[in-house]
């Protein structure tokens, strides 16, 4: 299932062929320009410097690993519990 960031209402429906996925893959970058627009000038310089200051950071390593071990173990565990269901 699809999600809209505006609406959950598709204008041509993605089942017929081509016409389907060709309006979202236009209406999506207008919306997001429309978007970008309307943010007035300085959030916009704002916005970007702390996203630059945010690229200089360093990166937590430890936590990094320990959120794909944690999702490592918890794919093990549904792996393990369709094994038992199904088998």
């Amino acid at each position: 299932m699809k999600r809209y960031a505006l609406s959950s209402i598709d204008l041509i429906p993605d089942f017929i062929p081509v016409l389907g996925l060709l309006d979202d893959l236009i209406l999506v970058p207008i919306g997001i320009a429309l978007c970008i627009r309307l943010i007035p000038a300085t959030v916009f310089a704002d916005a970007r410097k702390r996203a630059e200051s945010a690229e200089r950071r360093p990166a937590n390593r430890v936590a990094g690993a320990a959120i794909v071990l944690i999702w490592l173990l918890g794919a093990w565990v549904c792996g393990m519990w369709l094994v038992e269901k199904l088998g």
